[in-house]
Formats: structure tokens, sequence, C-alpha cells
């Protein structure tokens, strides 16, 4: 009898600790919503970000993982920051093809050397639809043997390199990037 009498007040207290953590359906809409919008994402995969300011952290074995879980569908990765002018002058480039060929071309952002904060000001004041994943020390870029940044990559179907184009995008330099990549 006193054991059930000293249990009462614990399973009491752990049911009213777990009440004020929230739903798991709570707290994921309250994540989703931290993470800003949903992202237009011309595929599905486990690592794909599905909100644009969510962000995961990523090293150069998750990308490899996320750029094989994305075979199928041809890709765009932009590796920027936010601190970058000329990731600046080219981000409505990247947002308005993104618009255009969303639907059948997944654009990936790789945000380097840069804090979230501004990284997802950044993307909020360009109005960017698409996701993209946090690298700090840059280690992504330098695995595609680039030096600074923006560079982008566009990757076939079949996640071949089909094109690299280091430092400030030009519009035709981004479509024939995206038809090499659309095969």
């Amino acid at each position: 009898m006193a054991a059930r009498r000293c249990l009462l007040p614990i399973v009491t207290l752990v049911l009213a600790l777990t009440a004020c953590a929230g739903s798991p359906t709570t707290r994921d809409a309250a994540n989703a919503t931290d993470a800003g919008p949903t992202a237009t994402n011309a595929a599905s995969a486990p690592l794909l970000p599905t909100h644009v300011a969510a962000l995961p952290t990523f090293d150069v074995e998750r990308y490899q993982q996320l750029l094989t879980q994305l075979h199928g569908t041809p890709v765009v990765v932009n590796v920027w920051a936010s601190w970058c002018g000329p990731c600046e002058a080219e981000a409505p480039l990247l947002r308005d093809a993104a618009r255009r060929y969303g639907h059948r071309v997944q654009f990936l952002g790789v945000d380097i050397l840069d804090s979230l904060d501004g990284a997802r000001s950044f993307i909020a004041d360009h109005a960017i639809a698409y996701p993209s994943v946090f690298d700090p020390p840059g280690a992504i870029r330098d695995s595609l043997g680039m030096l600074g940044q923006p560079v982008t990559v566009f990757y076939d179907a079949n996640g071949a390199i089909v094109s690299k184009w280091p430092g400030q995008l030009t519009g035709s330099a981004l479509e024939q990037g995206i038809r090499k990549a659309l095969g």
C-alpha cells in the first residue's frame, strides 16, 4: 500500500511534465514555422530539407548521401554566403530559375562560412523558395575542388557533374548549365 502511495505522485508528476512539453505535432509545427515556408522541391528525399530556412548542418558525407538520394532528378547546387557580394547579385537569377524549372530540377543552396541568422535573413530578403543546407567550414565547396564563393554545380539525373561555374553566375551560364543537367 505504501508503494502505491509513493507511485501516485510520481506518475502524476510525469504526466504533468509530459503535458507541458506539448504534443509531438505541436512541437513539429513550431519547428516548421521556425524553418520558414515550405520549400519548392522537385524531388523527395529523406535528407532534403522541406522548409527553406531549416538549414540543417551538412558535412561532405551527408551531402554525398543527399545527392545519392536525389538520383533520377537533375540538381543545381549553389554554394553561397550571406556576406558575399557576388552571391547577393546572383540570388535573383537563381530564385527566378528555380521558379521556372523547380518542378523538374532540384535546386539546393549550400551556405558556407556564415551564421544561421545571416543565412536566414538572406533567404528571406531574396524570397528564395528552394532549400539550403548549412556548412560552416565550407568543406562541401572544398570537396568540389573550388575556391571562393559563389560556386554553382550542375548534376544530371544520374548524379554526374555536367558543369561547374566558379564565381558569380550570368543568366546565360545558368540557362546553359540547366540545359546540360536536363540532358
